[in-house]
């Protein structure tokens, strides 16, 4: 059986005509950089998210780089994020010249850990005065949304900005004490990513930023075209991080379609579920599936399922056994990056962030995506009972 890790060819063909047509008005305007398809774009998304503002920059990275850079983050700053996600997070940290400082996760979500986050507040407030700590950044990893209101009250509480990374999880809903909200409505930022593989993925890179705040959009705007608000006058040093026309065209198809996408994603997340308590294979300890921290709780997306993440026992050998089967999968992700060479300055070891580590040797993402069949996942399922139980 063939099945593939993420099928994009299938989702093209099911609205080709449209993204044609669209790609045929952008070279018919002669129109590429900025202009009125990423203006349409942003409405869009910030509607979509249910932000007041919305600006579309060139990737995901570029988003939380954006974003920092708003704060006016750099050398002598400090900012808070996971160990136990893409490296863009923390990178667009260190990039600016500001620290990054890592907090452990939750071993249920793999997301940053509230309790771990006041802890870590507490203890680098009491032990290094000297270090000015400017924001939090929380991942919504794989699809579901941060535990927000805790970190929220903590970020209120020592006078922090929130950063939401959200690459994974546009869409995703959160039970907020004020009622249902989406990912990047919580925060001071949101960032997107719109890397093709996304649930709302580009033909490129793209990214937005989203914010409630109108004197941060205006800032964010002119950070996007090198601090500029009249062309050739600047007023603040920024850089080139335009969002493109073709990819915003692009992109607009795309969105009118993402919720059917997303309801699809959760419910062969759904499928998986139940086959895999089928399959004895969580009872006996050998694999977990990823729990939804907020399904009972009123909350339609309660997660996008960017990724269907479990975590096994053996995980390696697994991987190389699915291989053979030609059933592929992935890992998010193999080393912390706390442990990283290019982090070895900041002066963790091994056994900091302990819940992390241990993900990074269990975690295994398996395909999902709107078009896969309950026969891939079946077959998928019986790969891994198979390598089990012999």
């Amino acid at each position: 059986m063939n099945i593939p890790f993420l099928d994009l060819k299938a989702q093209y063909q099911s609205i080709q005509e449209e993204i044609n047509q669209k790609i045929l008005e952008v070279a018919s305007s002669q129109k590429f950089i900025l202009g009125s398809e990423v203006e349409n774009l942003e409405k869009e998304i910030a509607a979509y998210c249910e932000t007041r503002f919305a600006t579309g920059v060139s990737s995901g990275s570029d988003a939380l780089i954006v974003s920092l850079m708003a704060l006016d983050a750099g050398e002598g700053d400090a900012v808070i994020t996971t160990p136990f996600t893409f490296f863009a997070t923390a990178g667009a940290i260190a990039r600016l010249k500001a620290r990054p400082v890592f907090c452990d996760i939750d071993k249920t979500s793999c997301n940053i850990s509230p309790e771990k986050l006041e802890e870590l507040l507490e203890n680098q407030l009491k032990e290094h005065r000297s270090l000015k700590i400017k924001a939090i950044i929380p991942v919504h990893l794989y699809g579901q949304c941060a535990d927000m209101t805790p970190i929220m009250n903590l970020a209120s509480k020592y006078d922090l900005s929130v950063i939401e990374d959200a690459a994974q999880a546009i869409g995703a809903e959160y039970p907020s004490p004020s009622g249902i909200k989406k990912a990047c409505a919580m925060g001071d930022f949101g960032a997107l990513s719109f890397f093709p593989s996304k649930n709302l993925g580009a033909f490129g890179d793209g990214g937005m930023v989203l914010t409630n705040d109108e004197s941060l959009a205006r800032k964010l705007k002119m950070l996007r075209v090198h601090g500029s608000r009249d062309k050739y006058f600047y007023e603040i040093l920024g850089g080139n991080f335009r969002l493109d026309a073709l990819q915003a065209a692009i992109l607009s198809v795309k969105l009118k379609y993402l919720e059917t996408w997303q309801h699809k994603r959760i419910e062969k997340a759904s499928y998986y579920d139940g086959i895999f308590k089928e399959s004895g294979l969580g009872q006996e300890g050998l694999i977990q599936i990823p729990e939804s921290l907020y399904k009972d709780k009123g909350v339609k997306n309660y997660h996008v399922y960017h990724q269907y993440v479990i975590r096994a026992e053996k995980r390696d050998r697994l991987k190389e056994f699915l291989q053979e089967k030609n059933v592929p999968t992935a890992i998010y992700y193999p080393l912390p990056l706390h442990l990283q060479k290019c982090f070895s300055y900041l002066g963790y070891k091994e056994g900091d962030f302990p819940v992390a580590e241990e993900a990074a040797r269990e975690v295994l993402a398996l395909p999902i995506y709107p078009e896969l069949t309950s026969d891939q996942q079946d077959f998928i399922v019986s790969s891994i009972q198979s390598f089990y139980k012999g």
